[in-house]
């Protein structure tokens, strides 16, 4: 990775679980598209770890087969698309922590695995879009991607980028992260599981903290 130390820090922010409180449309959609299916539905805990890595991936890692993954896809998005999608919340004090980080010179971007054509509304529905300086999903559910692949798309829109962070929830953020050489910030209030953020290089535990935790994150990555 090249960086311009002397241009504007970048972070990048997923959005589901760290931005979004977004689960109870998530999971009320997953059950919909297993009982589509006459699939088991999976249980509240299983319904959870659905929510931030990609959607094809984690019904395949719930018992559902191949070809049925784009019928469930579909029963999943008609769901959402109806309505689902406005039970989503901007987490308590997530805007004003990216006022501050804007405030501060950051350049924000969002990236997200979850398909552009759904990140977009969402993004407008919390007034997150305002407050960004460009939203970056997955391309759509047929073509493969990665949270990887998803932080390139974003890195690439400020060419001679400064210092980036990601700030993340799960695990494939971290991972994500870690392939382009960045640091991850965890944030502990989204929905990973126990242990699951051990890799990332510092967590923060309250939104009123993300942008100390993240300007300190950068300061001592690139030091």
């Amino acid at each position: 990775m090249t960086t311009d130390l002397g241009a504007p820090p970048v972070v990048l922010l997923d959005l589901d679980g760290t931005l979004s409180e977004s689960a109870p449309g998530i999971t009320a959609s997953v059950a919909v598209a297993y009982r589509a299916l006459g699939l088991p539905v999976p249980t509240p805990a299983e319904l959870l770890s659905f929510v931030g890595p990609p959607l094809p991936d984690s019904l395949r890692a719930h018992g559902v087969p191949d070809e049925l993954v784009p019928h469930a896809l579909t029963a999943y998005r008609a769901h959402y698309d109806a309505g689902a999608l406005r039970l989503t919340r901007a987490y308590p004090g997530v805007l004003d922590a990216l006022r501050a980080l804007r405030a501060a010179g950051c350049t924000l971007l969002v990236a997200t695995s979850k398909p552009q054509v759904r990140a977009d509304p969402v993004c407008a529905y919390l007034g997150v879009d305002a407050l960004v300086d460009g939203v970056f999903g997955a391309p759509p559910d047929e073509v493969p991607s990665s949270k990887a692949l998803v932080i390139a798309d974003a890195l690439a829109s400020v060419p001679g980028h400064g210092p980036a962070v990601m700030v993340g929830d799960r695990s494939h953020d971290v991972v994500g992260a870690h392939a382009h050489g960045l640091p991850c910030l965890g944030v502990t209030w989204g929905y990973a599981e126990p242990g699951e953020l051990a890799d990332a290089d510092a967590l923060v535990d309250d939104t009123a903290d993300l942008p100390r935790a993240a300007l300190d994150l950068l300061a001592r990555a690139y030091a």
